[in-house]
């Protein structure tokens, strides 16, 4: 039989921290799941070196005892129906029911094509600070760091800490949006506060605005990378680049629910009220599924969802800080909306898919996803077009469209191990 919950709550970063944290306060009896093997996210994933931030110890080790929780790590959702979840984890196949679903899946990063972006020794932002957070060496190696947005300070601190040497930080929004997103920082104390924090650590390590990395260079791994900047193009030698141009919502799974979306420029977004309640009964969404936010808009939305899945008040003043993070989150994608020129720099030979070797001149004659991935398999390989399908939505090629399961690749044990359907009462 699957396993029924009140509460099902989709990722343990900070919004699944704060979903589970809420609903187990009002006695729901809750399963949280994620596909990593520790609770945490990307934002507060735990450092081999350093450990989790104390806070978010504290918390994760009060849910881990809590008697009415169920914690399920390497856990991904395969499919999806009314009221149950079909899961997959290291081992078997899980089917669970629920009362209430709370989707806090996060964000992945926008990768965008460039001359080189798939030489080894090229990763995004927030992948180096994942991957230095999980142990692989930096100390003494040659770091560049660029993109947009505050990821690249987090980033560039993180691999400091590890010990790389950080040449730069390249962001592409002009010196004055910089200057003028600094001048507005005065209405958050907190996030100026964070700010000057980083700027403090990363003291000595260049920051130039209005630079963007338009090639990589290697042999059998990077080598040298160009920066286009206001005083012409310069060259660097190094042996890592991180590149990430913000965020873009894990949407997939609320799409094959079928929960209304919104749109930010060419991403969609899931749509919610006050108390994060989406389009579909018994669903709750909570940050960045909701508009890429950050951490505090993750924490104060995963509390609302929790209390509100629970059928709890919600305090207004938690009500009016989630507006403040809101608003926070507006004023950073104004000041650091991403140049066109972005756009340009793949050319007809720079690979699109890295999963099936697609270049940029195989799509050419193509106008809808479909197609190009029929012809090209562009989107078929490993990462199910969550890279490629991402990068050519915002470059203006093709829209991202639906989902249909499995949504992430599925052992063939997967659907050999699920029960009959007379066991499950039609589940799946």
């Amino acid at each position: 039989m699957a396993e029924h919950y009140d509460i099902v709550i989709v990722g343990a970063g900070p919004a699944g921290l704060a979903a589970a944290e809420a609903a187990l306060g009002q006695g729901a009896r809750v399963a949280w799941l994620d596909a990593q093997v520790t609770a945490g996210g990307q934002v507060w994933r735990k450092d081999v070196r350093y450990g989790w931030p104390r806070r978010v110890e504290s918390i994760v080790a009060k849910l881990l005892d809590h008697p009415n929780a169920t914690w399920m790590p390497q856990t991904q959702v395969i499919a999806a129906e009314q009221n149950a979840l079909l899961l997959q984890d290291e081992r078997q196949a899980l089917g669970v029911t629920y009362g209430a679903l709370i989707l806090a899946a996060g964000a992945r990063e926008l990768l965008l094509p460039f001359p080189g972006w798939t030489l080894p020794g090229v990763t995004g932002a927030g992948g180096l600070q994942a991957l230095a957070k999980q142990g692989w060496p930096l100390s003494g190696r040659r770091v560049v760091i660029a993109g947009s947005g505050p990821l690249l300070l987090a980033a560039a601190a993180t691999a400091k800490r590890h010990g790389a040497q950080v040449l730069g930080i390249y962001e592409q929004a002009s010196q004055a949006a910089v200057h003028g997103f600094a001048r507005t920082l005065w209405r958050w104390p907190g996030k100026a506060l964070q700010a000057a924090a980083l700027r403090c650590e990363l003291a000595g390590t260049p920051y130039r605005c209005g630079s963007i990395v338009a090639r990589a260079t290697g042999n059998d791994a990077l080598q040298l990378i160009e920066v286009d900047g206001p005083n012409g193009v310069q060259r660097i030698e190094c042996e890592l680049l991180a590149v990430g141009y913000g965020l873009v919502p894990n949407v997939e799974l609320a799409q094959m629910l079928g929960c209304a979306m919104k749109r930010e420029a060419a991403h969609p977004y899931v749509a919610v009220d006050d108390s994060q309640r989406t389009s579909i009964a018994n669903v709750y969404a909570a940050g960045e599924l909701c508009g890429i936010g950050g951490r505090d808009c993750a924490w104060l939305e995963g509390r609302i969802a929790g209390l509100a899945a629970t059928g709890s008040a919600i305090e207004a003043s938690l009500l009016r800080q989630q507006r403040l993070a809101r608003r926070f989150a507006a004023n950073l994608r104004e000041h650091f909306k991403l140049n066109p020129c972005i756009h340009d720099l793949a050319d007809p030979d720079t690979l699109i898919c890295r999963c099936e070797d697609v270049p940029l001149r195989a799509l050419e004659n193509f106008d809808d996803a479909r197609s190009a991935k029929l012809a090209t398999r562009c989107g078929m390989g490993a990462c199910q077009g969550r890279v490629c399908g991402t990068a050519l939505a915002e470059l203006g090629r093709f829209p991202r469209s639906g989902q249909r399961p499995p949504l992430f690749p599925a052992r063939l044990s997967t659907l050999g191990d699920l029960p009959s359907p007379s066991d499950t009462e039609g589940l799946f």
